[in-house]
């Protein structure tokens, strides 16, 4: 009877565990009835009902990523667009997808263009087809440059935004911190970093790295401004906050870029299409030539017309690349390539190679080799010299070759063409009937029998000729006249067949072509620094601007200001860092050395009141002009914009018009003439003689 209690005791604990379980198990259930609900309206509020283009693009990201040719350009464009989108990934994909998917259609429309259009045409279509590989490349280009377009809009309004919170806070990390919370835009991403820089332990180390990747001058300039007036405070001049003031600076700049590039835009939106459409229409006017004017017939189907349509698509892509070069605002900057990773220099370094390019390489510290490295520096060339002398060497070897290569097609034209095309028994300007051109036809294949068993001897005469016909089938009945006719035709035939061999001034043409192959590197060179010439002007004014914003505040001295010039320089890069270089040896010194480097006046006047700041006169009253001349200097910025704009448009104009002006009187204008005339001058000639 003892142990009952104890049993009791058992019983109960038992029942209450089995109670708890229970009372556990249906908890559990609710629970996870409930959050699977609150999951689900949780998806419900955030899961796309409809089709989602974004999500889209993001799968599309991820498939281009496994297509070896996609993966290239998804990758080089991914890096120029996390510039823009900094930390943001989803944005950076969904971009970049975008870009290579509205690239991918257009050069797909364009094929089909092009193949309908030139399908009769296969060394044209080949040639186009390949010129498709750097045409994608320049849309997806532009694509990138419109988004850095947009995000210097978008500075607009952000800078104003700022304003309002800065009188607010008073504090500058607070005001770029609230308002960057306020929209989803891609600066407020730029105005986060900017944040963080601004409150971490090592603003001033941040801030140089935030230079490396800054997306273009202006958020740099207001990243500096505004770690300058944290650091020193901020100060009130006349009235207003400096500030304030200058960041009003900065925004007036961004919308003299942006007015530049919308008319730049303006000025080139359709040169680039104007220059390559002329090539799509040479099938089309040639085709309505031979219909109108059947005498044509003989050029457009000859190597004449061969050779007039390869010059026309050397110069069709010569214009498309200089309209490209013209037309470039800078405003992406360009990855950083390692010199010494590009495939010319892993090229260079192979034991073969490397002996024979150093042959042309010219010896450090003689007259060429200061010439050449002058104008890499001048052209703003990142690349090491042998990179430039390899892509020479390269480029001397592919024009040989190619040259070879569309001499031999020239020739088998040629022959192809007396071999195939009806033999003409009809007046030229008369033209002939369907069923004159199948009488040809036939004609065209007996003369071919007879120019099979004679070709290849250059000493052949008529009489031969004769002799072979006598004993063809096909002119047993024939009297000696016709024979004599056929004879005179198969001889002018053979003519042509037999000469139709490379020739040796041929071989001294590609030679003379590969010479030009080999100096297009260096004239390229030379393009890029006339076109850097023509935004000097520009650049100097925007040391102004940095100037008049760095001069009133405290503790900044000759130095800094220096530091900041050559941060936003770009054409005078290498003297300033020079200058820089050597600034601790002696100030004075070094802006002397500068000033002597330099040949652009205004440059020189900026540097000259530099060296006033160094040991005569404080910064301000060195610069003073600078505020005091502020809206003659802007007015001067909107002139010298308005000039290039001018210029390159005018460039632009003479090179994107040159193709079509080529093809409509080279190719159809002229040979119209000269071929008429000759025929004229033949039917003439034919009644004549009867």
């Amino acid at each position: 009877m003892a142990g009952n209690p104890f049993l009791y005791l058992i019983g109960i604990a038992g029942g209450l565990f089995l109670i708890i379980v229970i009372a556990y198990i249906l908890v559990k259930n609710k629970t996870s009835k409930d959050e699977a609900q609150r999951i689900r309206r949780l998806r419900e509020g955030t899961k796309e009902k409809y089709f989602s283009m974004e999500i889209l693009y993001q799968k599309l990201y991820i498939f281009y990523k496994k297509i070896p040719l996609a993966k290239r350009y998804l990758l080089k464009i991914r890096r120029k667009l996390e510039i823009i989108h900094i930390d943001d990934e989803y944005k950076t994909r969904m971009e970049a997808a975008k870009i290579i998917t509205k690239g991918i259609v257009a050069v797909v429309l364009l094929t089909i263009v092009i193949v309908v259009l030139s399908k009769d045409n296969p060394l044209i279509l080949a040639f186009l087809l390949l010129f498709e590989m750097f045409l994608i490349e320049s849309i997806m280009s532009g694509m990138v440059d419109k988004l850095d377009t947009k995000l210097l809009k978008q500075q607009i309004e952000f800078f104003a935004d700022i304003r309002h919170a800065y009188h607010e806070f008073n504090m500058v990390e607070e005001a770029i911190y609230e308002v960057s919370q306020r929209n989803e835009q891609e600066v407020s991403r730029q105005g986060e970093k900017i944040h963080e820089i601004l409150i971490s332990d090592d603003p001033e180390t941040e801030l140089e790295k935030y230079y490396d990747i800054a997306p273009n001058s202006y958020l740099k300039e207001f990243a500096g401004v505004s770690y300058l007036t944290k650091e020193f405070g901020d100060r009130t001049i006349d009235g207003a906050s400096l500030y304030l003031k200058n960041l009003n600076n900065i925004t007036e700049e961004m919308q003299l870029e942006i007015l530049k590039r919308d008319r730049l835009d303006y000025v080139f939106q359709s040169l680039s299409i104007i220059s390559i459409v002329p090539i799509l229409l040479l099938q089309p006017l040639k085709n309505w030539a031979v219909s109108n004017f059947s005498f044509t017939t003989q050029f457009y189907n000859g190597k004449g017309a061969l050779i007039v349509q390869i010059l026309l698509v050397i110069l069709t892509y010569a214009s498309y690349i200089l309209i490209r070069k013209i037309k470039d605002t800078g405003s992406i900057k360009e990855e950083y390539v390692n010199p010494d990773k590009v495939w010319q220099m892993k090229l260079y370094k192979k034991e073969l190679i490397k002996p024979i390019v150093d042959l042309f390489i010219p010896k450090p510290k003689t007259k060429e080799y200061r010439k050449i490295t002058k104008n890499m520096k001048e052209a703003a060339y990142k690349q090491k010299i042998e990179t430039l002398y390899v892509n020479k060497l390269v480029s001397c070897i592919a024009v040989f070759f190619i040259s070879i290569g569309i001499f031999n097609i020239i020739h088998n034209s040629a022959i192809n063409y007396v071999y195939n095309e009806p033999t003409a028994t009809y007046d030229l300007i008369g033209g002939g009937s369907e069923e004159e051109n199948e009488k040809g036809m036939i004609l065209t294949k007996q003369d071919n029998e007879t120019i099979r068993k004679l070709k290849g001897n250059p000493k052949i005469k008529e009489e031969d000729i004769i002799k072979e016909l006598k004993r063809s089938k096909y002119y047993i009945e024939s009297t000696d006249m016709e024979i004599e006719t056929a004879a005179s035709r198969i001889y002018k035939k053979l003519q042509i067949i037999n000469s139709e061999n490379f020739q040796w001034f041929e071989l001294l043409l590609a030679f003379a072509f590969a010479w030009v192959g080999y100096l297009l590197p260096t004239l390229m060179l030379i393009l890029q620094k006339i076109l850097r010439k023509l935004e000097m002007e520009n650049e100097v004014m925007q040391f102004q601007t940095i100037i008049l914003m760095l001069m009133k505040i405290e503790r900044v001295n000759v130095e800094i200001i220096l530091e900041w010039i050559e941060r936003y320089s770009n054409i005078f890069k290498e003297p300033i860092t020079k200058c820089v270089n050597n600034y601790e040896a002696g100030a004075w010194e070094a802006l002397e050395a500068l000033k002597n480097e330099i040949a652009f006046p205004q440059l020189i006047q900026i540097v000259e009141s530099l060296q006033a700041a160094v040991e005569k006169i404080p910064i301000v009253e060195a610069f003073d002009e600078l505020d005091n001349e502020r809206e003659y200097y802007q007015e001067k910025r909107k002139e010298a914009n308005a000039r290039l704009i001018q210029r390159k448009g005018m460039i632009g104009k003479i090179v994107g018009f040159a193709p079509m002006v080529c093809v409509f009187v080279g190719y159809l204008i002229i040979p119209l003439m000269i071929v008429g005339l000759g025929s004229i001058t033949d039917s003439f000639s034919s009644i004549s003689s009867m």
